[in-house]
């Protein structure tokens, strides 16, 4: 019982840190971080490949910030509910404060996308769009196989 207490309060712990910046990194983030799988393709130049590492160097950050922040938030949930009257406030304001850390990261690492994909060729805009559609449908796919499993009976 005290095990399944905990796993929900963790829960709404890490839902306050934000599932969306979870999500993103799951699903490859912006749609131009999306094209990983067809960099060979855009046949980058220098200028690009520097602008592209520098993207991923703020993007593996942004990962390495909300693991480090979850963590931090499992921590001090755990931290309170040793307690004998945990201080759920505190838990929630701490996790609202690492989403917004994170939160800003994210944004760094999108609009140094962004600016990567401002120096795309019409061509290379062409490829980016292909792969990005592809990825979408490939996410939307894998949601509606989902929904139509039926959900397993522990």
């Amino acid at each position: 019982m005290k095990r399944m207490i905990t796993s929900i309060f963790l829960g709404l712990a890490l839902g306050a840190l934000g599932f969306s910046a979870f999500a993103h990194s799951v699903h490859g983030g912006s749609p131009v971080e999306m094209l990983w799988t067809v960099k060979s393709q855009l046949n980058l130049n220098t200028a690009q490949q520097q602008q592209w590492a520098n993207a991923a160097a703020l993007s593996a950050s942004a990962r390495k910030a909300m693991h480090a922040s979850m963590q931090q938030a499992r921590a001090a949930l755990e931290a309170e509910l040793a307690k004998a009257e945990p201080d759920l406030a505190s838990v929630a304001a701490a996790a609202d404060s690492a989403r917004d850390q994170v939160s800003s990261l994210h944004r760094q690492a999108r609009d140094a996308w962004l600016a990567v994909y401002a120096t795309f060729t019409p061509e290379q805009k062409g490829i980016a769009r292909d792969a990005i559609k592809s990825k979408l449908a490939a996410i939307e796919a894998k949601r509606a196989s989902r929904q139509q499993s039926p959900p397993s009976s522990n």
